[in-house]
């Protein structure tokens, strides 16, 4: 006995597939705390580029409380070798960064 049909067409299969596809990749970066894929490009300008600053921002703040957290882990000693102001020095350039996205 055949296996009955999910789908009404092989259209309508492949568009569940990619459904499901598109689904997981959200699922993926939710769970990662990634933000949402860039817009597409067919957007109008101050749209697209609002969205892509807004991109920027949440990226490159992830990013600082990443390197906070690892720098803040370590020992005292480390902190305060050349390793670890190197880091601060990186950290303060992101904040520097994150206050002129945020002023554009």
């Amino acid at each position: 006995m055949p296996t009955p049909q999910k789908h009404e067409s092989r259209a309508a299969r492949q568009k569940a597939y990619r459904r499901r596809q598109a689904d997981a990749r959200l699922a993926e970066r939710k769970a990662k705390g990634l933000p949402r894929a860039p817009p597409i490009s067919t957007m109008p300008g101050a749209a697209r580029w609002t969205a892509l600053r807004e991109q920027t921002h949440a990226l490159l703040e992830t990013l600082r409380k990443e390197m906070d957290c690892y720098w803040d882990e370590r020992s005292e000693l480390w902190q305060e070798s050349d390793r670890g102001e190197e880091m601060r020095e990186s950290i303060e350039r992101i904040d520097e960064i994150l206050a002129v996205i945020q002023g554009i």
